[in-house]
């Protein structure tokens, strides 16, 4: 089965990417984490996200296109990246989770992903 796992942090976590004293050691754990899912062959797809300054978000209401900067929600944590899982169970999905950077300073949502449509 897979599971999508997305991965929140907080602002100040995401402002380490940039700061050079902090930098190194959010990478190397971020790097660390990719390499062993990636290793271990469970790993589908993924990818860090540009920062949330950077987004865009579209709603349409009422047939009309509402354009926001920023991110969809006001929230302390904000969706730093995902990884795509092919795992057996839920179980297996929440011990990836659990081992990312992410676990102990934001959060891991764990999803299914649905089946593909089928194919006409």
């Amino acid at each position: 089965m897979q599971y999508m796992l997305l991965f929140t942090e907080t602002a100040a976590e995401i402002a380490k990417r940039e700061n050079p004293e902090e930098a190194p050691a959010y990478w190397g754990a971020w790097s660390a984490y990719a390499g062993a899912v990636a290793s271990s062959g469970v790993m589908v797809s993924g990818a860090g996200l540009q920062p949330p300054s950077t987004a865009t978000t579209l709603r349409i209401r009422e047939g009309k296109h509402h354009i926001q900067d920023g991110p969809y929600a006001e929230t302390m944590e904000m969706l730093g990246g995902f990884f795509v899982i092919e795992v057996p169970d839920l179980d297996a999905a929440l011990e990836w989770a659990a081992r990312s950077p992410s676990a102990t300073c934001g959060a891991v949502e764990v999803r299914p992903t649905l089946p593909p449509p089928p194919v006409d």
